[in-house]
């Protein structure tokens, strides 16, 4: 029988020196251990819901999968076979006139993928089976599978194939993600949405307050960015004549590592013409409840539990009021007094450079005191216009016409009537750059271009962001950005470190 997961590396050592061993029997004797062509025609968990009643013979059937479980009773032996849909029970008897397959399946490894042909049946226990007529060997697994429990916790991202091998509810995960994508998708084409791909690659990284990764592009011997947003070039294609469009893609931020944060994270942006921020409140609120929709719920949940609802209306709350609430700051009466809110908030243990405008210092007292704490869903509204260059004003110019939707504390979607005024646009972005070559790293670079585009005319319009990872989150219950990623940014482990792509690994020592 198989060995169980090793303790040590030199019985890992031994093991995988004994698997080597029987691949080369395998494939001495004919029957490579690798490279064998093998077409199912079902499922496992078809295979088990077609099993005949006990003492009945059933139909022919062919599956395929990794052996997760070995044991024999009496001369007959059982193997677990496991695919994505579940797991059969493969069973093997003596009296096969093709060969020996009990002992084909006992000298089997766990984790070994096999071809099962044979007929469906039950044993006396009731227990769905198929009772082997050929084995076929389609991948040796040379290293054992690695229990739950041997998954270190600092391992389950850095070798998440072995995450998802051990643990299938993590599996389940990322099938609700993709259905939740899905979901996404659907609605905006329904509603008539045009999806499009703008560049990833750019030479002017705007749209977003971040700091961008850089890199350099040989032929043209030009540095050029990764997207930190997929914001403006969206706005051109409105300006181009489309009304309706969107984006659903990788983006990438050079900032830390956070449970909400993973440099590299999924956004999904769409920008309408003639819609002003109420339709991109209804927009939003579909989107939500699509995707809420779209996947089962996870036990433990905030939507599973009860504690959020996302039966809309959501109702909205300005910045202002919601910072009023928690620390009773009457910021109509100290707004002119960008000195007095500076105090403020270092009596709230808010930090904020001396010299900030009050605009700022608003933002910072709600980013630090108030977002953790809102359950939610709420749309915050009124958002000041230091920080939101790309949005219109509003009738109170100290603000302008945006949204964000948070829940569990966390910002799920943005959203802003968009500024078509290229005069004042060019003014803020010019503001922006002024402080970027003071210091700022996250404020946004002039892009003239950009600025060219609005100057033909680009109508009014709403535009949403909503960042799919935080969004699937919710959905599936879970408080680690890491869970709904595939495969996370990690720093990187000792003797590990990246490989310059265009000089190969180092050559082994002598």
């Amino acid at each position: 029988m198989s060995q169980p997961p090793p303790s040590g590396g030199r019985a890992l050592a031994e093991i995988v020196a004994e698997r080597r061993r029987k691949a080369d029997l395998l494939q001495r004797s004919g029957r490579p251990p690798w490279g064998a062509d093998f077409k199912p025609t079902m499922s496992c968990a078809e295979a088990a819901r077609l099993a005949p009643p006990v003492g009945e013979v059933g139909e022919e059937a062919l599956v395929a999968g990794r052996i997760l479980g070995l044991r024999t009773s009496g001369g007959i032996a059982f193997a677990d076979c496991n695919d994505a849909s579940g797991s059969l029970q493969l069973l093997a008897q003596r009296d096969n006139p093709g060969g020996d397959l009990v002992e084909q399946l006992e000298g089997l490894d766990l984790g070994d993928i096999v071809g099962a042909e044979g007929r469906l049946t039950r044993t006396k226990r009731g227990e769905p089976s198929l009772k082997l007529g050929r084995l076929t060997m389609l991948a040796k697994s040379l290293r054992p599978p690695a229990a739950k429990s041997r998954v270190r916790v600092e391992q389950r991202y850095r070798r998440r194939y072995l995450d998802l091998l051990s643990e299938p509810s993590q599996r389940e995960i990322f099938r609700h993600r993709s259905q939740i994508v899905v979901a996404l998708r659907r609605l905006l084409d329904e509603r008539g949405f045009l999806e499009v791909e703008t560049p990833i690659l750019q030479a002017i990284p705007g749209g977003g307050a971040a700091r961008p990764f850089r890199t350099h592009h040989h032929s043209l011997d030009t540095d050029l960015y990764l997207r930190v947003a997929i914001e403006l070039y969206l706005k051109r294609l409105l300006v181009a004549g489309f009304e309706r469009v969107y984006e659903l893609g990788r983006t990438f931020r050079n900032e830390g590592l956070s449970p909400r944060h993973n440099p590299e994270f999924t956004l999904l942006e769409a920008y309408q013409a003639y819609a002003d921020l109420e339709a991109m409140k209804e927009l939003c609120q579909e989107l939500v409840t699509a995707a809420a929709k779209a996947a089962p719920r996870t036990a433990g949940g905030a939507l599973e539990d009860g504690a959020i609802s996302l039966e809309p209306p959501f109702p909205s709350q300005t910045m202002s009021e919601l910072v009023h609430q928690l620390t009773g700051l009457d910021l109509d009466r100290i707004w002119a007094e960008p000195a007095r809110m500076v105090e403020e908030a270092a009596r709230l243990n808010v930090e904020v450079a001396p010299d900030s405008p009050s605009g700022r210092v608003l933002y910072a007292i709600y980013e630090q005191l108030v977002e953790p704490n809102l359950t939610g869903p709420v749309f915050v509204t009124q958002y000041p216009i230091e920080v939101s260059p790309l949005a219109r004003r509003s009738p109170d110019p100290r603000f302008v016409e945006r949204f964000e939707l948070v829940i569990s504390g966390r910002e799920v979607a943005n959203a802003f009537a968009e500024l078509n005024d290229p005069v004042d646009q060019r003014q803020r972005l010019e503001d922006q750059a002024r402080q970027r070559a003071a210091g700022d790293l996250d404020a946004q670079p002039f892009d003239e271009d950009f600025v060219e585009a609005l100057e033909h005319g680009m109508p009014p319009a709403g535009g949403i962001g909503i960042g799919v990872d935080r969004l699937v989150m919710l959905v599936t219950g879970t408080d680690n950005i890491r869970d709904v990623v595939l495969f996370p940014t990690l720093r990187p482990q000792s003797g590990n470190e990246a490989v310059d792509p265009n000089r190969g690994p180092a050559p082994a020592s002598p």
